[in-house]
């Protein structure tokens, strides 16, 4: 899973049947200090996130099916917005 920023959102009218209701989002992934890296990727969302929220990405391809449904073929899904991050002693709040 990676940290990532909500940028954009991608609307989509036609589409395979399997993605019909679900929502695409564009995000940017973090690096450990919590900077956008400029690395971008086209997500589906199961989080109900938001531009500018920060959200947990899964990258493994089955977690999509998990949480979309078996219909869905995905690389990339948010699984959740984060409230905050602790990292040695350091914390970040997002909310």
């Amino acid at each position: 899973m990676r940290l990532a920023q909500v940028v954009g959102n991608v609307v989509s009218t036609i589409k395979d049947v399997g993605y019909l209701g679900q929502k695409l989002m564009i995000v940017d992934f973090l690096d450990q200090a919590g900077r956008r890296t400029g690395e971008e990727a086209i997500v589906f969302d199961a989080a109900q996130a938001g531009v500018g929220d920060v959200v947990l990405v899964t990258t493994n391809g089955s977690a999509a099916s998990q949480l979309l449904g078996d219909q869905v073929i995905a690389d990339m899904t948010i699984c959740g917005v984060v409230d905050s991050v602790s990292l040695e002693g350091d914390t970040r709040n997002y909310l």
